[in-house]
């Protein structure tokens, strides 16, 4: 089984509230390399409900698609330079540069949520992604996300 890409970061890293593991009240999003791309899966409390009943709050989205987009910078940045997220011993941590969301629909709750990350480009520190999240078969938002490796 492969090992979720946030499992692999240092302790003193691991404390985000949405994707920490060391975040017992958070909600510890764990995010995967597959080959080409990353992905995770997460079902929403019922209290994350938006205005709109029986939907997920767009803040919600946002986060989920950042702690994804951030944990998937990671992981491209290592497989870009040959390694792996898995196999590295001091994972580079990145943070949300940019982040553009584009939600498509409302996003329902009560059904598991699937995130993906699609690389664009890597410069550098920098890590440009496409993101997606879908309910079901249905995409709910898409986004775009600049991450940047913070200086060792």
């Amino acid at each position: 089984m492969k090992k979720a890409i946030q499992d692999c970061y240092p302790v003193e890293y691991a404390h985000c509230y949405g994707c920490g593991r060391e975040n017992t009240m958070g909600h510890q999003l764990k995010s995967f390399q597959m080959e080409g791309f990353t992905e995770a899966r997460f079902t929403p409390g019922m209290q994350y409900s938006g205005g709109v009943p029986g939907h997920v709050y767009g803040g919600m989205i946002a986060s989920l698609l950042d702690c994804h987009g951030t944990a998937s910078a990671a992981a491209f940045a290592i497989s870009h330079t040959g390694g792996s997220i898995e196999d590295e011993g001091n994972p580079p941590r990145f943070v949300t540069a940019s982040l553009r969301v584009d939600f498509k629909r409302p996003t329902p709750q009560g059904v598991e949520l699937y995130l993906r990350g699609d690389l664009l480009a890597v410069d550098g520190r920098k890590v440009r992604m496409a993101l997606s999240l879908e309910a079901g078969e249905e995409v709910c938002a898409t986004g775009e996300m600049l991450a940047i490796a913070l200086a060792r």
